[in-house]
């Protein structure tokens, strides 16, 4: 049973939660669950929910199977330096928690397999050297979210053409809370906190103007909700940028990301399926109380 919950504690559950709500706020943007634009594929998108929690799943592993010498010194209690899970076994569950994601996404279509190993690849990239460059780091932790909301999308291919611009606002928004993560164990800078913070406006006025473009003007409760869950512990970051805030400030964004995505669903028109991922977060919040979220 150890060893169960020393794996569940490698894939990070509760952020798991959240890349889902990737998946389903790229398939609002598709159309599903809209009056009169529901695609006929719609029935098999649980082939691309496998798919992210295998993709995240598999990411985050191989992250702590490569930062196991650094965590020895600064997380000793993780699974891996802890010596609860080997770093073969752990590297072991992270191949084929990706390999399974890219599978069950090629299931779907070729289109879907694509990004998918797009997705498996950014992750392996920044699990193993992007996390060290201050710039390109947050960049390439966005750009796994980016494909993800893609990935999404790919329920009905056209649509990328058409608005596959929008994976820009989840890259800006994960690229804030990487760069607010670099703190998380010695302290960060004020300045940090302040980059941060905007870009999550930028992506909150991104939000704003897609919503007023589709006349979906509910979905500004839902961005609300957004700027009472990120920028309390932001501002607290910013304040006093010591590690203990800095770690909530984190956890607030990722958590945040669920309501993100719900803002986009209802901004697209989608509002069932916006409350549908709102639920998520509740979810992801018992999940982050016994698994960690960083």
């Amino acid at each position: 049973m150890k060893k169960l919950i020393g794996y569940l504690r490698l894939m990070r559950p509760a952020n798991i939660v959240t890349a889902v709500s990737d998946i389903l706020a790229g398939a609002a943007i598709a159309g599903f669950a809209v009056v009169g634009e529901q695609p006929s594929s719609s029935q098999y998108l649980y082939w691309l929910v496998l798919s992210t929690v295998g993709l995240y799943g598999g990411g985050v592993v191989f992250n702590d199977v490569f930062d196991a010498a650094l965590d020895r010194v600064e997380r000793p209690e993780r699974p891996i330096p802890s010596g609860l899970i080997s770093g073969t076994e752990a590297a072991l569950l992270g191949s084929i928690l990706l390999l399974a994601g890219i599978a069950a996404a090629f299931m779907f279509s070729p289109l879907s397999g694509a990004i998918a190993m797009a997705i498996a690849v950014a992750a392996l990239v920044y699990d193993k050297w992007g996390k060290h460059h201050s710039f390109l780091g947050p960049v390439n932790m966005g750009l796994c979210r980016g494909l993800d909301l893609l990935l999404g999308m790919s329920l009905v291919p056209e649509v990328i053409a058409q608005f596959g611009f929008l994976a820009v606002a989840p890259i800006l928004y994960i690229a804030a809370i990487t760069m607010i993560s670099r703190g998380e164990v010695h302290g960060g800078k004020s300045n940090t906190m302040l980059a941060a913070g905007g870009l999550y406006g930028v992506v909150i006025l991104a939000i704003v103007t897609w919503s007023i473009a589709n006349h979906a003007y509910y979905a500004l409760v839902f961005l609300v909700l957004l700027i009472i869950l990120i920028f309390p512990p932001l501002v607290r970051a910013y304040r006093a940028p010591i590690g203990p805030n800095i770690g909530k400030a984190v956890k607030a964004g990722v958590l945040a990301l669920i309501i993100m995505n719900a803002a986009w669903a209802a901004a697209t028109g989608a509002i069932l399926l916006a409350i549908i991922i709102a639920l998520l977060l509740p979810v992801s919040i018992a999940m982050a109380k016994l698994f960690a979220v960083t």
